[in-house]
């Protein structure tokens, strides 16, 4: 398999202002058809690095390559064919349209004047329709979405025809739906013609499901330089934010609240039954215990994020008998006992037996369960057993406790 080729590296750099650096000991390679993502905190030096990168700062130390050459060797116009840039500033050209502002990036093509040859207007129409913006280019360019305009800027920055792009923040103010378009842009582009885009994101989940690398940046250093699945357990993310009361976990893209509070209400879940309410039950400040969860269910992922009081099976073995009194313990303190509705096989029947005991015991009980899944649960004792249709019912009895 031929190595694809090296497109910017960086070695013993140091990015910063003034000669005093602001990150030390910058090293990158970057090959053609990556895409690196830089993550960080506000103020880590994210965008410091893209500056020196591009050209834009001097460093304070070490060098930038690009193609081989150091860049600050290489003339304006050559740089402009082999990179482009789009940082956080946002243009504010009044009566301009989008076919205009995209054809800014034929510039280092077009000479003095800027005219624009048959080759320079399909390159330009070409390069709206990637993005996905062709059917703006007559509209002026200020009266777009924030979504609408950094497409139109990626756009810009194709035009140039560039082997490399350098973006700041792209996803900043997009909704989802733009999040993901701009991404899905870029991914292809770096699959299918080979473009090497390096770029800063605050959206973790996104920067992790897009790059081939990723370079945490904190307390003026990289810490490290590594493929998102080496992030999988998120102990390095929560370190790199300073998290404190949640815990951010990439197998699920997201942040848990941790809820530490005393156990307030038992929830028999398991097959993600029980992951929404204990959600629902951390926004009301309730205390939650739940179980008896498999280690490798999602609710057991979700109530171990969240710090819940949590009593845990092995895998695909059969519940033990003195994990049921554990459970018990808990269930028998609580002021509510939840049935989430999850369902019942070979290795969690003791969680219905659970159930049943707790209805027969005179706990206040509730259920998510409908028709015969309900009586195949209870059977006759259902006297102590609430019903609740939906997620909406056990909303309003937890906020009956808060």
């Amino acid at each position: 398999m031929k190595a694809e080729p090296l497109i910017l590296e960086a070695r013993g750099l140091d990015a910063g202002y003034g000669g005093k650096a602001v990150v030390k000991n910058i090293e990158i390679e970057a090959f053609r058809g990556q895409i690196i993502c830089l993550l960080g905190p506000n103020g880590s030096g994210k965008s410091t690095i893209l500056r020196t990168l591009s050209g834009l700062l001097e460093p304070v130390h070490g060098a930038v390559y690009v193609n081989g050459g150091r860049i600050e060797r290489m003339k304006p116009a050559e740089r402009a064919k082999t990179f482009a840039v789009s940082l956080t500033e946002s243009l504010s050209i009044p009566m301009t349209s989008v076919f205009e502002i995209t054809a800014m990036g034929r510039i280092p093509y077009t000479g003095f004047f800027g005219n624009l040859s048959e080759k320079d207007i399909r390159i330009v129409n070409d390069a709206l329709e990637t993005a996905g913006a062709a059917s703006l280019a007559a509209r002026e360019y200020y009266s777009l979405s924030d979504g609408e305009k950094q497409k139109v800027m990626i756009a810009r920055a194709l035009a140039q025809e560039p082997r490399l792009i350098i973006l700041d923040e792209p996803t900043n103010h997009l909704d989802i739906r733009h999040k993901i378009e701009v991404m899905r842009i870029l991914g292809r582009l770096s699959r299918e013609r080979g473009l090497t885009v390096i770029l800063a994101l605050h959206d973790i989940d996104i920067a992790l499901k897009t790059a081939q690398y990723v370079l945490l940046v904190k307390d003026g250093a990289v810490s490290a330089v590594c493929g998102p699945e080496d992030l999988m357990d998120g102990t390095a993310l929560n370190r790199l934010y300073g998290i404190d009361g949640a815990v951010y976990d990439t197998l699920l893209g997201g942040v848990e609240l941790c809820d530490s509070l005393t156990p307030r209400v038992f929830v028999a879940a398991g097959a993600g039954t029980g992951t929404p309410i204990y959600r629902m039950a951390g926004r009301l400040g309730l205390g939650i215990a739940t179980g008896i969860l498999h280690r490798n269910d999602i609710d057991c992922r979700v109530a171990e994020d969240m710090r819940l009081s949590v009593i845990t099976e092995e895998s695909f073995t059969r519940i033990r008998a003195e994990k049921v009194e554990e459970a018990w313990r808990l269930a028998r303190n609580a002021e509510l006992v939840i049935d989430a509705a999850f369902p019942v096989g070979d290795f969690n029947g003791e969680n219905a037996c659970l159930l049943r005991r707790a209805a027969s015991s005179g706990l206040r009980c509730v259920s998510l369960r409908q028709g015969a899944d309900f009586h195949a649960i209870y059977g006759d004792g259902t006297d102590n057993v609430g019903r609740a249709e939906n997620s909406a019912a056990i909303s309003k009895m937890l906020a009956s406790l808060a």
